[in-house]
């Protein structure tokens, strides 16, 4: 058993490279066109991740937050209700934040800073965003040129070889399919990232409403 379990490992390692480089050989085959749209897939990759984690460290809502600090406004204590918002690094401790500053001025002013405030803070959460509905367009029209080009490759070859056969045809297909498939998959993705990340959003945007308005509801 140990000598075929021995004797497995490195068969498996061998697999696994095969199938890596039998991966890399066949994008390769897709042309230059595989560059841009390999980019824009590392691209779209790092920005979902990037915005993914700090939605999450940004939109979370301690609880018994809004509570503690309503409660501290209530009992005429706001230098300790301003001490509990900026210790809390979330989204919601920097909004309220700027509530409490403005205390003792007329309601609409406390309102109006804090409705800036929470635009403020959700458009940092949507920063970049933005790309990702962009490589969504853009992957696909790549791909789309990758096709023409295997396309304008697949004749080319005929006109030189004079005869139409599997092997001039093969090399413009392959070029012409892996570069459609690339590029609609990395449109699909992006365009899945982009609207998950608006779904977390806009969730995270009424949990935030109903805690601002038990806020308000105090002053």
């Amino acid at each position: 058993m140990i000598m075929i379990s021995a004797l497995a490992e490195p068969v498996a390692a061998i697999s696994s490279t095969e199938q890596a480089t039998t991966i890399l050989d066949l994008l390769m085959k897709g042309g230059i066109i595989m560059i841009p749209i390999v980019l824009l897939s590392i691209i779209s990759f790092y920005i979902f991740i990037e915005r993914i984690v700090y939605i999450r460290r940004s939109a979370s809502i301690q609880q018994g937050l809004v509570t503690a600090i309503s409660n501290e406004v209530q009992n005429g204590n706001p230098k300790n209700a301003l001490l509990h918002a900026r210790n809390n690094q979330s989204a919601i401790g920097r909004i309220l934040e700027s509530g409490i500053e403005k205390l003792g001025k007329p309601q609409g002013e406390v309102e109006r800073n804090i409705e800036t405030t929470t635009n403020l803070e959700i458009t940092k959460m949507e920063k970049n965003t933005g790309y990702l509905g962009i490589i969504a367009s853009v992957a696909p029209m790549l791909g789309f040129i990758g096709t023409i080009a295997g396309v304008i490759k697949i004749f080319y070859n005929i006109s030189l070889a004079d005869n139409i056969s599997i092997g001039i045809i093969a090399g413009g297909l392959y070029q012409k399919m892996i570069c459609s498939g690339a590029g609609l998959i990395v449109g699909v993705l992006a365009y899945a990232a982009y609207h998950y990340i608006q779904m977390r959003i806009d969730r995270y945007l009424i949990k935030l409403q109903e805690s601002l308005i038990q806020f308000l509801k105090v002053l």
